[in-house]
Order: structure tokens, then sequence, then C-alpha cells
């Protein structure tokens, strides 16, 4: 039997619990931000245009996009795994106009810096057939394997602005137009 001296013991404890507590701190909380603004209306429907950025680290951890596995993900790795991205990230995003389904046209992507880290930021049009006086939005990115994960939403709707947390517990909300 090979005896630990108490105070060897006790250093590797309190060093075990530093290394703990900085793992726990360096990895931030998982979010996404969604900016929706309508347009004015073209051939009497309704267009919304959208930006959402989507954390590269919450979109790694669900898609694996570090193909070299050097630790850093590349634009070209981004480009390489886009289908990927939009195929996961669209599907967990609803709108609807007055409680009719709205079509979301995926415009283009680009990649945009927050002060956590860089996102992948998906261009998108939402368009609502006629004149709705309600947009409903049903978010659900990431909710399924990460909990704690939050969407912050900013709509812009003329002179009017709504602002909403969305999580598991409030993934659809409805926003008068």
């Amino acid at each position: 039997m090979i005896r630990i001296p108490l105070h060897a013991w006790c250093s590797c404890v309190v060093l075990m619990t530093a290394m703990i507590v900085s793992v726990a701190s360096a990895h931030s909380t998982s979010d996404a931000y969604l900016t929706m603004e309508t347009q004015p209306r073209a051939a009497g429907d309704t267009v919304v245009r959208g930006q959402w950025d989507i954390a590269v680290r919450d979109l790694h951890f669900v898609l694996r996009l570090d193909d070299d596995g050097d630790g850093n993900i590349t634009w070209g790795e981004l480009r390489k795994h886009m289908p990927e991205i939009t195929r996961y990230a669209y599907p967990n995003l609803r709108v609807s106009g007055d409680g009719t389904p709205c079509a979301i046209n995926p415009v283009r992507h680009a990649v945009s810096n927050h002060a956590d880290g860089a996102y992948v930021a998906l261009y998108f049009d939402v368009r609502c057939v006629g004149a709705p006086l309600r947009l409903q939005l049903d978010y659900r990115l990431l909710f399924a394997i990460d909990p704690s994960h939050r969407g912050i939403l900013v709509l812009r709707s003329g002179a009017n602005t709504a602002t909403s947390l969305l999580s598991p517990e409030n993934a659809t909300i409805d926003v008068k137009l």
C-alpha cells in the first residue's frame, strides 16, 4: 500500500478543484441573436427580413465543424458545412401570420463577431401572405440538447420594437405588428 502524506493529498485536491473551476468558467452560455424587421408590403404580402446569429461553438457541438481537429474552425470549414448548418437551423424556427404559416427563405450567410466569439449569421426573408395583424414565432434551436440555450429576439415593425428572451419555457411568442 502506498501512503500519500496529508499535505500532498490536500494540494492535489486544491489543484483539481482549481482545474474544474477554470474549465467551468471557460464555457460561456449558449445563445443566439435573432433580429427581424418588417418591410414595406410588396404585392399584398408581408415580408420580414431576418438575421440569425448562432454561436459557432454551439453549432460545432452539434455538427462537428472542425474537420482537421486543430481546434480552430475556419471560414472554409464553415462554408463546407453550411448546407448542414442551414438544414439544422431553419427547421427550428417557424413563423406564422395570424395563424397561417409563413415561408422562410434563406438569402445568404456570413460570419458575425460578438464579444464571446464568432457566430454564423444566417440572413433570411419571411414572407407571410396578406397583411397579418399578429406574428407568431416558434423557436426551438438547441433546446433538445441544451435546455440552457437562449434566443434573444428583437423584432421591429414600423416605429414599434418588441424584444423577447426565447427559452424552452418561452419558445413560442405572439407579437402584434
